[in-house]
């Protein structure tokens, strides 16, 4: 009875044996551990598959014909195909034979066969890809959103951003090509924490300064659009809005990496870059084209008032001109008319230069039109 009180259920163990007869115990806690991870890291794979197709459809049905041809539109719908099958893969890995019981405790990899390899070897490479073109994204959307400054600021954090992504690029590669060797030879990984925990320091760090670069030139373009009286909510704020979400989240997930446990967070930085860089260009030309379709709008009904007024009034007895609120003879209505129009055409004007230093181009013909 002193046997049974002492003993405490919930830490037992149990033998398994090698192939060569060695005997070797694996405790309740340890298969507990093994199992949990597993269902945790599943359970975020998945969620980065579901988010990352929901987003590459929406990204291909919302998109204009005519900017589907752009650079930066391609790299993001690769970058997010590139996700959903390097997820795919890293969830195969679960329901294969690297993953088994035994084969876990035992290290004894003998049942692993090359498909097995190939899928853990396509899912790390696919990753290093997709970090290339992440940060092709954000070289090229830095590159735009400095056009505007001075050729020596400009091409100074042009440059300094190649040199940021390729440091990021860089890490990932070597972790790359020393994680599929190991694959390959069905060695133990715990040599690579080093070489993982630096490559996700660079990755953040990276992600994280470019989105600096883009929010500090966009609030200092929202600075200067106040100051100019434009301060209903528009494109500009939209961007500004996903540049500090895109800066603030990935940042998140890098930190928590090294303060909680939960399994391989740090995927989630890079799905979660590559479905803001595209969600916040949908949502900021989808509010360009209502408000320019609006501006449409009202001045097709500003020319049938005046047209009304000038064309189908009825004639006056004295034949004098008419000079109502409405009359193009009314010159001081003319010139206020004139004066605010030009106000709004020189506001829109604006609106359109920082809209297509954004990369949302494609409205010009909108404005020569009208």
């Amino acid at each position: 009875m002193a046997s049974s009180t002492e003993l405490n259920p919930f830490q037992q163990s149990f033998i398994l044996y090698e192939a060569d007869g060695t005997p070797f115990n694996v405790t309740i806690p340890e298969l507990d551990a093994f199992v949990f991870y597993n269902d945790q890291i599943c359970i975020t794979y998945g969620a980065e598959i579901g988010a990352s197709i929901v987003l590459f459809i929406v990204l291909l049905l919302l998109t204009k014909r005519d900017k589907r041809t752009s650079v930066i539109f391609i790299i993001n719908a690769l970058a997010l195909l590139l996700n959903i099958i390097r997820m795919v893969c890293a969830s195969i890995y679960f329901t294969g034979p690297f993953i088994e019981t035994y084969a876990y405790f035992s290290q004894d990899f003998s049942q692993v066969h090359a498909k097995d390899k190939a899928v853990s070897v396509v899912s790390a490479t696919l990753t290093a890809l997709m970090l290339l073109f992440v940060e092709t994204s954000l070289c090229l959307q830095a590159r735009v959103v400095c056009i505007t400054l001075r050729p020596i600021y400009r091409n100074a954090i042009f440059l300094i951003s190649i040199l940021i992504a390729l440091v990021a690029v860089g890490f990932r590669f070597a972790l790359c090509i020393e994680n599929n060797i190991l694959i390959v030879q069905e060695a133990a990984e715990e040599s690579l924490n080093w070489l993982a925990n630096a490559t996700d320091i660079a990755t953040t760090t990276s992600i994280c300064c470019f989105c600096a670069v883009f929010v500090t030139k966009l609030g200092f373009a929202l600075y200067q659009r106040k100051k100019l009286g434009l301060v209903q909510f528009g494109p500009m704020q939209i961007l500004f809005i996903m540049g500090c979400q895109t800066l603030v989240i990935p940042a998140i997930f890098g930190i928590l990496e090294f303060c909680v446990s939960s399994p391989n967070i740090s995927s989630n930085v890079l799905t979660s870059t590559a479905i803001f860089l595209p969600l916040s260009s949908l949502w900021a030309s989808a509010s360009l084209d209502s408000r320019f379709a609006d501006s449409k709008a009202q001045n097709f009904s500003r020319k049938m008032i005046t047209s009304y007024a000038t064309g189908s009034s009825a004639p006056i007895a004295n034949h004098e001109t008419m000079k109502g609120p409405l009359s193009p003879a009314n010159t001081d209505n003319t010139r206020a008319s004139s004066h605010s129009s030009n106000v709004h055409s020189g506001h829109q004007q604006l609106a359109l230069e920082d809209l297509e230093a954004q990369g949302l181009a494609g409205t010009g013909a909108f404005l020569e039109k009208k």
